[in-house]
């Protein structure tokens, strides 16, 4: 957490006020979304929430008190705030203060300009100081024979003879001579990638020609409401007032899933990663395998897969009949295996005698079989999946990814 706000309806103070962790924990976005709701404050676009009170290790951010930020905004620019280390923090709050910065845009892209300035927050190591100040104004980067070559004190006191410092709360801040990038301008939020993700999908409005200036980053998954609120900001009512393009996929390989997610809608998508991201790695091999005997065609099918796994009999790495009874009776758990008597079992004729008797096959992750009382189609088409993904489209409209 960077920083808690406790938040309120100016208009209505009598509604109470909310206090709020940021960034906002993912599973908790949609249920603080309708905490703000009661107060009648958290607009997707507007600035209408008075922070009241601001508990912070970023001091310079207690400018806010008292003034009118934007949710999404306020929270966008706390998982910026997260990634810094101490030199950038010193960064960020000297060169807010040299420049006097209080506007929450300014805020946010001076989170990616900072890095240029030097600010000097101990004087008695000089070889340091102009290390990081080489760093500062080379991008970040250096090689080892640079480094090895840079005369760090005499960088050092270069620096403070040459230029002029401000003196801040913060540290002596030099400016470098930074130019903040405006790549922050109000609605669409710069990419970030704040923690893992499965895929990133990026959207454009269809009135609007493609290009960075007008393209929106969705990073799945994400809360339900946060998807919403982002094609608001964006300008979009509906999918279907939006190209989407899958940028980056990072589910698990499968033929399967690869041809049905090309055709899905956001929101159906999303949940599909909401479920796959908790998974391990060797319920996720067990999925792969189910997929392709299962043969689902929606994303919604794939879930009802993913939720009914303890239905399914899997063997990774068996490929013959001989493979799958070995590792059934020494690996599967369910007999008593003694490694002395190996040569009186018959594996191939026990898993014969139970692939005979049993929906499954082999796969390239290894055998599957299907052990439910009700047909796959019954199981795939099971009422819970299929009404979470018509409430979203209802709310948002079809839509599919290109």
């Amino acid at each position: 957490m960077v920083l808690k706000a406790a938040l309120k309806n100016e208009r209505r103070p009598e509604y109470g006020v909310v206090t709020l962790p940021f960034p906002i924990p993912k599973e908790e976005y949609d249920s603080t979304i309708r905490m703000l709701e009661v107060l009648d404050i958290g607009d997707a676009i507007r600035q209408d929430c008075t922070v009241e009170e601001l508990q912070s290790g970023y001091s310079i951010l207690q400018w806010l008190e008292g003034a009118q930020v934007n949710l999404d905004e306020l929270d966008y620019l706390a998982k910026r705030l997260d990634s810094f280390d101490t030199g950038e923090a010193a960064q960020f709050q000297g060169m807010a203060c040299k420049l006097n910065l209080t506007d929450m845009k300014d805020l946010i892209n001076l989170t990616f300009s900072c890095q240029q300035a030097t600010v000097i927050t101990d004087f008695s190591d000089l070889e340091e100081i102009g290390r990081s100040h080489y760093l500062n104004t080379h991008g970040g980067f250096a090689s080892m024979e640079e480094l090895e070559q840079l005369d760090g004190t005499e960088t050092a006191i270069l620096l403070m003879a040459d230029n002029e410092g401000t003196v801040t709360p913060y540290g002596v801040v030099y400016d470098n001579g930074m130019q903040m990038e405006q790549l922050y301008k109000g609605k669409e939020f710069p990419a970030y990638l704040y923690e893992p993700c499965l895929m990133t999908v990026t959207m454009t409005p269809v009135h609007q020609t493609d290009g960075p200036e007008n393209t929106t980053w969705l990073f799945l998954p994400a809360a339900d409401q946060q998807i919403q609120r982002t094609m608001v900001r964006a300008g979009i009512n509906s999918e279907d007032d939006a190209r989407f393009y899958i940028d980056e996929n990072r589910l698990p390989k499968n033929a399967q899933w690869d041809s049905v997610i090309e055709r899905e809608s956001i929101f159906a998508l999303n949940r599909l990663c909401q479920v796959l991201k908790p998974m391990e790695p060797k319920e996720l091999e067990k999925l792969r395998a189910t997929v392709t005997l299962a043969e689902p065609e929606t994303a919604v099918e794939i879930i009802r897969l993913a939720e009914n796994l303890d239905l399914f009999d899997f063997a990774p790495g068996a490929h013959t009949p001989a493979e799958y009874g070995k590792y059934m009776i020494q690996q599967s758990g369910r007999f008593d295996y003694d490694s002395n008597l190996d040569e009186f079992y018959d594996y191939e004729g026990y898993a014969q005698r139970h692939m005979d008797n049993a929906s499954g096959m082999f796969t390239d992750r290894g055998y599957i079989a299907y052990t439910g009382s009700v047909s796959l189609e019954e199981l795939m088409a099971d009422a819970p999946a299929e009404q979470y993904q018509r409430e979203q489209e209802a709310g948002m409209g079809m839509g599919g990814l290109t």
